[in-house]
């Protein structure tokens, strides 16, 4: 810009042309009116002004802001017309300068940031630098040291042989001609030998010195060379970092857009940006090996749960589930086997949960109290019209066998007896159904079982049913023989016919008590409770007599003025009226206990059994009773183990299927083949069971845990179903109410009219539970002619096919100098630019190894096959 006069200037301004004068005055810079004044006079001038104001010396603004305003017409629909709306947008950026001071300090800091990082890889090269020369200094030393020793020995050696020489200098001097010549000749050769010996050793010290030397020297190579790549990295992450601002104004404060209705007047602020920018640096690097996640696993879980653990889609479990020959849906309970098997084959590990943490610490046992010796509890099994409550009803002096319909006993009994030997505790059963309920549900309720058989009767059909499931529940048995005082009562017969059940009385020298007895006279009754008593000892039953109750429900019922009525025999520790009762799925508090004759009971102990009421329902026979302290948890564990039970049930898989023998052999549930065996004839029960006994090997037995003449009954299908048993009929039929407990229990049910179709059957699913046996078989051989690098899929290898055919699916092994250095699978296999999936012999193929890419030219990728070999009997 050209000078200008004052006059001119103080007109331009504004102001008065004398306070301009004045002011140029104050300023150092003496003018006239007339007088021209220059850029510089104006600028010093200025300066002169922003300090008399309180401003910076500095001319150059500290911030800039930026206005932008925008006006636009948009086009809104209301109730069906439409109407122009103006919007106006303003915008408004403020810039701040940064001062020179903080520009320097940064620089100062940045410069001394990059020299301590020279600094740092100086001394970390250094270091290497050292460590090379200490590592050449002693290989050298090493070296010097064996050529010390070498010299030594040599030195030895010399004067060894000039010792030698000297001696037989001295013979020769009394050799004939001929023999030194000999000797001569000798002496030469083995000079040779020593002088190649020598050379040997001397060029084995130069060819070490040489390898340790290379040694020391690649080290340090290898030194250089990663810190000449780390500099070089760094250097080129610090070429690739972001910078945000390139201006003078390098901090951006603030961006912020206010908009504003002229309808309505609604103004909106968007949020401030912070961190602009910060995405460019996002990055995602692939993960080096796949990823191994730790599922815990209750005893249920369903399909969608288990692959929320294991994050992947639902689809890819249930994709696995069909591969191992399961069609599930998403909604499908698991149950724990199952769920270990399925996250084993997605390659993942598992712990195993305990889900029933409350309902432990809820049973825990709070009593240390010390175990006394309790009364026996004695089961009275027998045929029907036998005498079993006749009998019990003599020992307890009372009729109880009266008050029932038609004299037969139409419920579980329970009745406490004190007699000379102690108090015994008396289950009287109706037959034994009740007793194989119990037992199907884990229940161990009896210590001895009395099986109670007329002797004018002899062996029946229930009494065999009673024998073969005492023997199953392994519990003792005693005989007694009754009605002995009929006069065609024939007990010879009676031990004759049971020693055909492998009933033997001591006096045959078997192991099982007879005693003869008449519950009509008496007869025998004191020496059967003798039996039991010496029987009881034996066994040496013991229980705590005080702390927390348990026990075990005998019978249960709903009694219309009373509700639900429980029959509990205490087997531990003392109840008492007012204690909580958590029995199976139902749980309260006992309002009142009463006896067999119907008085009320303050406190029961073991071996004890009580009538109690209070329950929420009626618990099922052979739950387990526990006295608890905390009502509200006893109600949680009630719901949680309904809850458990209906999952188990969804989950629940067919036990006792011939088909499944094997996959239950495999996980260590079946040990043995449990067959319930019924025929139309006896001859034909015999044959049977003789020719399946025969089948029986090391590995696999054959158990016949019952059998019978006659139809297929409800007690045949509850002793299957406790003792995980097949049911097979030959030439008979099951009824109406065996073929319902073999419907809701899935008993293997299988009907026969040919024997030798049976036994086939029978050998058959007893081949497949024998353990398999698999070999490995190599089916193909592709030799690696060259290594391709893929950014995508690592090393990949191109082979020819040598041997047999490569497989995709197959497993493989990397064999390099037919030495296995790696074990896995193949990740691709390609023909060309296709995918395929096998390649047969003489042709080339590109091969991808999964997780491994330390694939090299001339290694040998050997595929292979697990077959199973068949095992028979």
């Amino acid at each position: 810009m050209a000078d200008v006069s004052i006059e001119k200037l103080a007109g331009d301004i504004g102001t008065a042309v004398d306070r301009l004068v004045k002011q140029f005055a104050d300023a150092g810079i003496k003018k006239g009116p007339g007088e021209q004044v220059t850029e510089d006079e104006k600028r010093i001038l200025l300066e002169h002004l922003s300090k008399q104001h309180g401003g910076a010396a500095s001319l150059e603004p500290k911030r800039m802001t930026l206005k932008r305003r925008t006006t636009s017409t948009l086009s809104v629909n209301s109730a069906g017309k439409s109407k122009a709306v103006k919007v106006e947008v303003r915008k408004k950026r403020t810039y701040v300068k940064r001062s020179e001071v903080e520009l320097a300090k940064q620089a100062e800091e940045e410069a001394k940031r990059k020299a301590e990082e020279e600094k740092a890889r100086e001394q970390e090269r250094l270091e290497a630098q050292r460590k090379a020369d200490e590592a050449a200094k002693k290989a050298a030393e090493e070296q010097a040291r064996k050529q010390a020793e070498a010299k030594a020995r040599a030195e030895a050696e010399k004067a060894e042989r000039e010792k030698r020489e000297a001696e037989a200098r001295a013979q020769e001097e009394s050799l004939t001609d001929e023999e030194r010549a000999e000797r001569e000749k000798a002496r030469q050769e083995a000079e040779q030998i020593r002088l190649q010996q020598e050379e040997e050793s001397r060029r084995k010290l130069e060819k070490e010195a040489k390898k340790a030397a290379e040694k020391a020297r690649k080290l340090a190579e290898e030194n250089e060379r990663r810190w000449k790549e780390e500099d070089e990295r760094r250097r080129r992450r610090e070429s690739e970092e972001v910078h945000l601002h390139s201006n003078r104004y390098a901090q951006e404060a603030e961006d912020e857009e206010d908009m504003q209705f002229e309808r309505g007047g609604r103004r909106r602020k968007s949020k401030k940006r912070k961190n602009a920018g910060a995405d460019l640096m996002h990055g995602f690097n692939k993960p080096a090996q796949p990823v191994e996640r730790v599922v815990k696993l209750g005893e249920t879980i369903t399909v969608g749960e288990l692959a929320n653990k294991l994050a992947i889609k639902a689809t890819e479990v249930i994709k696995t589930m069909m591969k191992m020959g399961e069609m599930v849906t998403i909604n499908q309970v698991l149950d724990q086997d199952t769920a270990v098997l399925v996250v084993e084959e997605l390659g993942h590990k598992y712990e195993l949960v305990n889900d029933n943490a409350l309902e432990e610490e809820l049973l825990e046992e709070k009593t240390s109290a010390e175990k006394v010796g309790r009364a026996p509890v004695v089961t009275i099994m027998g045929h029907v019209d036998h005498g079993k409550t006749s009998l019990l009803d003599y020992i307890r002096r009372a009729k109880v066998a009266a008050g029932e319909a038609g004299g037969i006993t139409q419920h579980i009994g329970a009745y406490s007896v004190e007699t000379d030997g102690g108090k015994i505790t008396f289950l009287d059963t109706p037959g034994h159904a009740a007793f194989t309920a119990m037992r199907a549900r884990g229940a161990t309720a009896t210590d001895i079982v009395i099986l109670v058989v007329a002797a004018d009767d002899g062996v029946m059909p229930q009494t065999k049913e009673a024998v073969q499931h005492a023997r199953a529940a392994g519990v003792p048995l005693i005989v007694a023989v009754n009605k002995m005082d009929k006069e065609s009562a024939d007990p010879d017969r009676v031990k004759t016919e049971l020693s055909q059940l492998e009933v033997i009385s001591e006096e045959w020298g078997g192991e099982h008590q007879f005693v003869q007895v008449s519950a009509h006279t008496g007869m025998g009754v004191d020496e059967l409770l003798e039996a039991i008593s010496l029987q009881a000892e034996v066994l040496d039953l013991k229980a705590p007599a005080n702390g927390p109750a348990k026990g075990i429900v005998i019978e249960s019922r709903l009694d219309k003025g009373r509700g639900p009525v429980a029959t509990v025999l205490v087997q531990e520790g003392e109840l008492k009226a007012g204690d909580i009762l958590l029995c199976g799925f139902e749980y309260g508090r006992v309002r009142a206990m009463r006896d067999e004759n119907g008085q009320e009971v303050k406190v029961a102990g073991p071996s004890t059994p009580v009538e109690i009421l209070g329950l929420s329902g009626v618990p099922a026979a052979g739950d387990d009773a526990r006295v608890v302290t905390d009502e509200r948890k006893a109600r949680e564990v009630a719901g949680t183990r309904r809850a458990k039970q209906r999952d188990l049930k969804l989950a629940k898989q067919q036990k006792s299927k011939l088909e499944n023998m094997f996959a239950d052999m495999e996980s260590g549930d079946v040990t043995e083949l449990n067959i319930v065996l019924k025929a139309d004839v006896q001859g034909s029960i015999e044959a049977i069971a003789d020719s399946l006994t025969k089948l029986s090997t090391d590995e696999v037995k054959v158990n016949i845990v019952g059998s019978g003449v006659g139809g297929i009954t409800e007690t045949d299908a509850s002793l299957a179903s406790a003792s995980g048993a097949i049911i097979v009929g030959f030439n008979v039929r099951a009824d109406a109410s065996a073929r319902k407990v073999i419907e809701n229990e899935e008993i293997d049910l299988r009907y026969y009219s040919v024997i030798y179709q049976l036994i086939d059957e029978v050998k058959a699913a007893m081949t497949g539970m024998l353990a398999p046996e698999f070999k490995q078989e190599i089916i193909g051989l592709a030799e690696v002619r060259d290594v391709f690098r893929s950014p995508k899929l690592g090393a990949i290898a191109g082979c020819m096919v040598t041997e047999g055919i490569v497989k995709r699916s197959a497993p493989i092994r990397v064999l390099r100098d037919n030495v296995v250095i790696y074990e896995g699978e193949l990740e691709s296999l390609r023909r060309f630019k296709d995918d395929v999936q096998e390649v047969r012999n003489g042709m080339e193929c590109g091969i991808g190894v999964k997780n491994y890419n330390d694939v090299k030219e001339g290694d040998q990728i050997e595929v292979f096959e697990t077959v199973e070999v068949k095992r028979e009997l």
